[in-house]
C-alpha cells in the first residue's frame, strides 16, 4: 500500500468520523430540546444501555440467532434465484409458467406475506422465509437480465465449434451474468436484513432482535427501542461490508 493510498484512506476515515459526530450532536441536541426520554432517548442513555446489553448473554444470543435466521433466508434466496434464472432463461415453458410468480412476489406488500406466513409457518422460520422472498425476485430478475445480455455472436461462435449447453453456460452465460448477480446480491443484503427484522417484530420469535424491539415498544421503553434499532443499523453496515469484501475478489475476476 502506497503512502498516498494510506493518506487517502485516513482522510476518508476522518471525514466519516466527523460526519458521524455531527449527526450524534444533532441527535443529542434534539433530545435536549425535547427533554422527554419517553419521546427521544439521548445518545448517552442509548450508549449506556448498549454497553450493558453487550454484557448480557441473552442479547448476544438474540443477535446471533437473528443473523442466522435472516441470512439463512438470504443464501437460500440466492441459490433458488440462480436455479430459477437458469431454468426460465433456457426453457420457454418454464418461463411462461414461473414468470407470473415473479411478478406476484414483487407486487405483494411485505406485510401481507408476513401475515400470511404467520398462518403457514412456525414463527421461528418466518424471518427466514421473508428474507428469502425479498431476495428471490430481485436476484432472479438480475441474473436473467445478465444471461439475456450475452452477445449472440459469441453463442453462434460456440455453436460453430460444437460447444455443449453446459460449456456455453460455464464459459458464456455465467461470466455475462456475474456482474448482474453481484449487483443483485449487494442490493438484496440490506433489504433482506430490514425485512427479516420487521418480520421478527411482528412474529416475535424467541431470542431475536425483533422480539427485543417489540417488548421495548410494549413497555414504552424508548431507550430500548433506540438501542436495538441502533444495533440493527450497525449490524446491517458491518455485515454488508463483510459480504462485499468477500465478493470483491469475484468482482475483480469477472471485471464487475
Amino acid at each position: 500500500m502506497t503512502a498516498s493510498t494510506t493518506l487517502r484512506k485516513a482522510k476518508q476515515a476522518a471525514l466519516t468520523l466527523l460526519v458521524l459526530l455531527f449527526w450524534v450532536a444533532v441527535w443529542f441536541l434534539i433530545a435536549l430540546i425535547v427533554d422527554k426520554e419517553i419521546l427521544v432517548a439521548s445518545p448517552i442513555a442509548v450508549f449506556k444501555r448498549l454497553s450493558a446489553s453487550l454484557a448480557d448473554g441473552l442479547f448476544r444470543k438474540s443477535i446471533a440467532l437473528s443473523i442466522v435466521r435472516i441470512f439463512g433466508g438470504f443464501f437460500a434466496g440466492v441459490i433458488v434465484s440462480v436455479l430459477l434464472a437458469l431454468l426460465t432463461s433456457f426453457s420457454k415453458a418454464a418461463k411462461a409458467l414461473l414468470e407470473p410468480m415473479l411478478h406476484i412476489i414483487k407486487s405483494t406488500p411485505v406485510a401481507s406475506f408476513i401475515l400470511l406466513a404467520l398462518v403457514w409457518l412456525d414463527r421461528q422460520l418466518l424471518p427466514t422465509f421473508i428474507a428469502f422472498l425479498m431476495v428471490l425476485p430481485i436476484l432472479w430478475a438480475n441474473i436473467t437480465a445478465g444471461i439475456r445480455e450475452t452477445p449472440k455472436s459469441l453463442s453462434e461462435v460456440a455453436d460453430v465449434f460444437g460447444a455443449s449447453e453446459r460449456q456455453k453456460i460455464g464459459f458464456l452465460y455465467i461470466p455475462s451474468a456475474m456482474p448482474y448477480f453481484l449487483a443483485g446480491c449487494r442490493s438484496c443484503l440490506g433489504l433482506a436484513w430490514k425485512a427479516g427484522v420487521a418480520a421478527e417484530v411482528l412474529c416475535t420469535p424467541r431470542d431475536s432482535l425483533g422480539r427485543l424491539l417489540y417488548e421495548s415498544k410494549m413497555y414504552y421503553d424508548t431507550t430500548g427501542i433506540f438501542t436495538y434499532t441502533l444495533t440493527v443499523i450497525v449490524l446491517s453496515i458491518v455485515i454488508e461490508k463483510l459480504v462485499i469484501a468477500l465478493l470483491r475478489p469475484i468482482e475483480r475476476h469477472f471485471g464487475a
